[in-house]
Formats: structure tokens, sequence, C-alpha cells
């Protein structure tokens, strides 16, 4: 049986940081700038943490100010202008970042439990999230060494044509509180395997483990003001700076397609390099030539992984005629057998929703497809005995196309499913959407798999599969899901420029 929080069980109890701390040395109170921990300049201005599961005030971090991220950025600039940094060949690059993940890797365990404490999500998912997230770490200390230019064949006899790839600079990661770490080492990662140093924002529900992680890689040896962390409950002040200081090269950011647009407007004046990851509306097809066990598999676990908190959750379903009845069946009784509960019992699978803020959404789509006469066949309310941020994991049928489950990402344990006649008619309705993440669908038949595959608008799909994300792959959507890769090889991209040198006028003779 995992080991609670000391202190925190299911209370509503405050849990000060300093008895935290009796369970890992990994929770920090205080900001990383230029390698030291750092208070905020506003009198040294804090804001709690707070577990969603019981509202259990778990630590308090510093609200760092724009004068404070200045200073992280100013770090970061230093950092990649020094000797430590910039003149380390790929290889020492590497040897770091394989640091950095054998530390990450032997406390693993306690990173778990902060992200559980921090974020509400199953300890099970924490210890899957922990070893995802440092697959990334590896992953990029490995491409270090294989960030390779060219030579290019030139039309001249006398002139070579060579092209190298070098860091941009400073990039500003701005993350979120659904994948506290494996978001930050996925970006990370990349940037520091390029060469480049990073300022990071975590997301004020979760700071916690992203100053852990940081933590670890001040203790690989990672060079004072390549990684600094600036927490902040107050992150449109920083994003704006991020994007108007002509030191940050770069900006990747994972959240929401609205702040995600402004970011991309707001930096237009400096053209940065810019990635975002950015909302989904994820189509789940199931045609009549589907193996049923396998897709109500994939479909739970697309669905109510991380509480259907993550940009790549299925998000409206599509079954055909011919299985819809037996899908919708089987898929009710899984759902009802779903364990709810506080994350820190290893036997719970769904936890509760992250503020205040999601669950009014996610309980105002679900009125909404109530009062347009949906079929609420499961759940449909809120849990207030497991507590203030639960909602009952709901199965909703006959949803009209004018409700906002049918046209928008519920971002909650939410399943709306959709009737459908022919394969013309699944894909038309998957496409129906300007957002363009992920897509599923399952089929036994070859011909069918091949024509939907390359006919979904979507930058990633899971063919006879619920989960995709794989350190190996290249991570991203099309149309306002964002732009960029991240992950795979393709994930360096952002954090390099190309250099064409023209060698003229030699002499081979």
């Amino acid at each position: 049986m995992w080991r609670q929080l000391s202190g925190v069980a299911r209370t509503g109890s405050s849990l000060s940081l300093c008895r935290m701390r009796g369970f890992s040395a990994l929770v920090q109170d205080k900001a990383l700038v230029d390698g030291a921990w750092v208070d905020s300049s506003n009198a040294k201005a804090t804001f709690e943490v707070r577990n969603p599961a019981n509202g259990a005030v778990i630590g308090k971090v510093p609200n760092m100010t724009v004068a404070d991220a200045q200073k992280a950025i100013d770090a970061a600039k230093q950092a990649y202008e020094s000797k430590e940094w910039r003149s380390l060949t790929a290889k020492d690059r590497s040897n770091l970042l394989k640091k950095w993940h054998k530390l990450i890797e032997q406390h693993s365990q306690e990173i778990a439990e902060i992200m559980t404490a921090e974020s509400g999500k199953p300890i099970n998912e924490s210890k899957g999230e922990v070893a995802y997230g440092n697959a990334f770490v590896e992953w990029f200390a490995e491409e270090a060494r294989r960030i390779y230019g060219e030579i290019v064949p030139s039309a001249s006899p006398n002139r070579e044509i060579i092209v190298m790839k070098q860091p941009i600079g400073v990039a500003a990661l701005i993350t979120p509180w659904n994948f506290p770490m494996a978001m930050i080492t996925r970006k990370a990662g990349a940037a520091l395997a390029a060469g480049c140093t990073v300022v990071v924002k975590p997301s004020e529900d979760t700071p916690l483990t992203a100053l852990a992680v940081a933590k670890l890689a001040v203790d690989a040896g990672i060079p004072k003001g390549v990684i600094n962390v600036v927490t902040t409950n107050k992150a449109a002040p920083i994003g704006d700076l991020f994007c108007k200081s002509p030191d940050v090269r770069g900006i990747s950011f994972t959240g929401s397609t609205e702040v995600g647009k402004l970011l991309f407007r707001n930096s237009a004046d400096g053209i940065k390099r810019i990635c975002l990851e950015l909302g989904g509306n994820a189509p789940f097809i199931v045609f009549d030539s589907a193996d049923i066990e396998k897709a109500v598999d994939g479909a739970m676990a697309s669905k109510f992984r991380n509480c259907g908190q993550t940009c790549v959750s299925a998000n409206r379903f599509f079954v055909q005629d011919g299985v819809y009845d037996k899908f919708v069946g089987q898929l009710k009784k899984r759902v009802e057998a779903l364990k709810i509960g506080d994350g820190q019992a290893c036997d719970v699978q769904i936890g509760p929703l992250i503020n205040e803020m999601q669950f009014n959404k996610v309980s105002g789509f679900v009125e909404d497809a109530r009062s347009k006469k949906a079929n609420i066949i499961l759940g449909g309310q809120p849990l207030p005995d497991k507590g203030s941020l639960f909602y009952a994991p709901t199965i909703v049928t006959d949803v009209p196309p004018s409700a906002q489950l049918y046209s928008e990402e519920v971002f909650g344990p939410v399943v709306s499913i959709i009737r459908f006649r022919d394969e013309e008619e699944a894909v038309k309705k998957a496409n129906d959407t300007r957002r363009g993440l992920a897509g599923y669908f399952y089929s036994e038949n070859l011909q069918q798999v091949f024509r939907v595959a390359k006919r979904l608008e979507v930058g990633m799909v899971g063919v006879n599969e619920g989960i995709i994300s794989a350190a190996e792959a290249p991570f991203g959507g099309v149309k306002e899901s964002g732009v960029g890769r991240e992950g795979s090889k393709h994930g360096i991209d952002d954090y390099v420029d190309i250099k064409y040198i023209c060698m003229g006028n030699l002499k081979y003779d």
C-alpha cells in the first residue's frame, strides 16, 4: 500500500511545508534563479499550493514579479553566453542530461507523491508520468549528439556549402498543470540538448513538481542559470515579458488555444521561435469492423486518464450503427466500475478535477447537454461526499450538434457519444472542428485503416490504440491545435537555427 503523505491523509487540515519535507527533501519553498533558491522581491510574497482532493495546503511558493522574471532571463542569457555552457561539447551536454535522468529515476517515488498531492491524479498515474517524463530526458540526452549539419554539393568548383545547426539562445517554457513534470522535461530536455538555456514558468496549481525536478537538475551538475524556475499566480505579465523581451529567442507553451493565440500574437514583433501545443477536440471513432473489447479498453484509457484532463483525451465518440448498442453497453459497465477518490490510495482510478474553474466548466457542459435533450445514461452530477472538486464519470448519448459537448473540449470525465451511418459521415463529423491535435479510431478493415488515417485532420492518429504519446514520436497538432513538434528527433528543431556557411575561392589544384 502506497504510503500517504505525512499528515495529509484525507482531511482538510493544512500541511505545512516543513512537515511535507519529512517525506521528501525535494519539496522546495523557493524559486530557482541563477542557481540560487530565492524569494519574491515583492516583500517575499507567496501563494499557497493546495491538494484538490481535500483542499489541504501542502506548501507555499514565491509569488514572483516581472522584475524577478527579468532576473531569470538575465541569468539564462549570461549562462548561455558563458564558457560553462556555450563551450560544452554535445557529449558534455549529453552526459549532464544522463545524470539528470538517473537522479529522476532514483527519486521517482518522491516526485510521484508530490505530483499526486498537488494535482490530484492517482498515484499510479503519477508514477507513470514520472517514467514518461523521464523518457524525454533520456531521449534528448541521446539526441544531443545527433544534431547533425550538412555538406551540400556546390554548383561552383571553388566553393563548399556547409550547413550547421546552432542553439537559438534563451527559451521561455510555459507549462500546464495536467502533466506537471512531463511537459517540462519534454521542452527542457530538447532545449538543453540543443545548447539553449531556459526559464520555466510552471502552472500555479502544480509548481512543487517543477521545483523538485529542477532541484535534481542542479544536483546533476547542470550549471547555474541554465535552468531557472519562476513561480507565480499572475501569469499574464510574465508571459507578456517573455513575448517582448529581446533576450528570449523562443517560447514553448502548452495550454489553451486562447492563451496560445495571445502568445503567438504578442511574439510577432520579435519574430520569436514559437512552439505551441494547444487544445484538442479528439474524435474517437468505432467502426462496425472494430474489435469492440479493444475499442472499449482504448476508450477507457484515452478518456479517463487524469480524470479526462489531457489535451489528447478522446472528446467526441462516434460509433457506427451496427456496433452502437454493444459498445455503449460495455463502456457503461466499465465506467460504473471505476474507483473514485483521493489519488493517494493505490486502487483509485479517478481523482478530482484540478480547480473550481475546471469543475464549473465540466458541470456546465453536462447541464447544457441536459437542457438540449441529450440522454445522460450515467453520472451527470457532482460527488460532494468525495470532495468539492469531484465529478462523477459521465456518459451522454444522443448529443445534439448544438450542445457544447459536441463542439468544444470538455477536459473532464465525460463521454459524449454520437451515432453515425457510414465512413464518410464519420470522417466529416470528426473533421468538423477548428482543432486538430489527436484522433483515434478502431477498425479491423485494413483498407479502411489507411483511408481514415490519411483523411483525419489531426497531427496524431491512434489506430486501434488509445494511448499514443511516446518520447520517440513527434507530438503536436494542426489547425488551431498548435505549431511545432515536441519529442522525437523533430523536438530539437524549435531550439536551433540553421546557419549556411559559404566557403569561397577555394583552390583544389
